[in-house]
């Protein structure tokens, strides 16, 4: 399928669509008489809109699913001050001629530029068991590739493909600065665990066509994953130090702070304390951004986020 010629960012209201999106919701609903109509949410890499379908709803409620491409024709409305769809024809497109890049976000730097900027990092460590344990993560294909594909989150930070590798490596490039100013910090333990901190996310979510949890994502969640999938590879290196594991294990354990946010154990040691803070710092800096500039109207502020609980002032 050619590329799309019209991007979620660019609909403005009054405007007729023709146009491919993919669905990322849908739900038939009932209005105050007792008509059927299908509510749709619908994605590109620009953005998301929402999407009504008033008449023969049930019909097309039959056509498409959840997680297909469709070819949406309609016109754009203002609706309490954002954009809709009022969409009068679907067709769902094959998914032979779907390019995925044209629906789902990407972060913005060369995923194997970046990668490869991140295995920098592994050579400089020194301890070399340490050094081998990175490689068996990976210098393993599958890890490789999902790491660099993943988002690292569903909807709060760095949520689009690439997002996981970008938000790892911003997190090791600001470990190296700090690991600079402080005295008597393990180097090598700060960046081995802040680069497999969120390892566990490349199977706690979902992201060959939408940005969801898996069910091992839902059950038992990042934190435990990456610690099954360290305790393994550790376990093949040989002669690795108990101690060290420890301190590893916990790190990983302790990176989201409290139990609150999903933590088993809080920090406890100068190393732990260092990558929660910064991997905390780099998620809502991004987070954010992000935000920031998905609120482009004239205002100085954005919405109310309600995961961060305040308005962002964008200046």
């Amino acid at each position: 399928m050619k590329n799309k010629s019209v991007y979620i960012k660019d609909i403005k209201p009054g405007e007729k669509v023709n146009e491919s999106f993919l669905v990322t919701e849908k739900n038939l609903a009932f209005s105050q008489t007792g008509k059927p109509y299908l509510n749709v949410r619908l994605k590109d890499k620009t953005g998301e809109i929402d999407g009504k379908i008033w008449e023969n709803a049930i019909e097309w409620d039959k056509a498409f699913t959840k997680g297909d491409v469709i070819k949406a024709q309609g016109g754009a409305v203002s609706f309490r001050s954002t954009v809709q769809l009022s969409i009068t024809g679907i067709r769902k497109v094959d998914d032979s001629a779907v390019d995925l890049a044209e629906y789902l976000p990407a972060a913005k730097g060369d995923i194997d530029v970046m990668f490869a900027d991140l295995m920098a990092f592994v050579e400089q460590i020194e301890t070399p068991c340490l050094r081998q344990l990175l490689h068996l993560f990976f210098h393993d294909g599958e890890v490789a590739k999902l790491f660099k594909n993943a988002p690292a989150a569903k909807s709060f930070h760095h949520v689009y493909i690439g997002g996981l590798l970008e938000h790892t490596l911003s997190v090791i490039r600001l470990l190296d600065q700090v690991t600079k100013h402080y005295q008597g910090i393990n180097r090598d333990l700060v960046i081995s665990g802040g680069i497999l901190h969120d390892i566990g996310k490349i199977y706690e979510y979902t992201y060959d066509r939408m940005f969801d949890y898996s069910d091992e994502g839902r059950l038992i969640g990042h934190i435990v994953i990456g610690l099954e999938m360290l305790d393994a590879r550790i376990a093949a290196v040989e002669g690795f130090p108990e101690q060290l594991a420890m301190e590893l294990r916990h790190l990983i354990l302790s990176h989201h702070g409290t139990q609150e946010f999903g933590s088993p154990k809080r920090p406890k040691t100068p190393e732990a304390l260092i990558v929660h803070f910064i991997d905390d710092l780099d998620a809502k800096v991004n987070a954010f951004q992000e935000f920031i500039q998905e609120s482009d109207d004239a205002s100085h502020w954005t919405p109310f986020h309600k995961l961060l609980e305040r308005f962002i002032y964008k200046g």
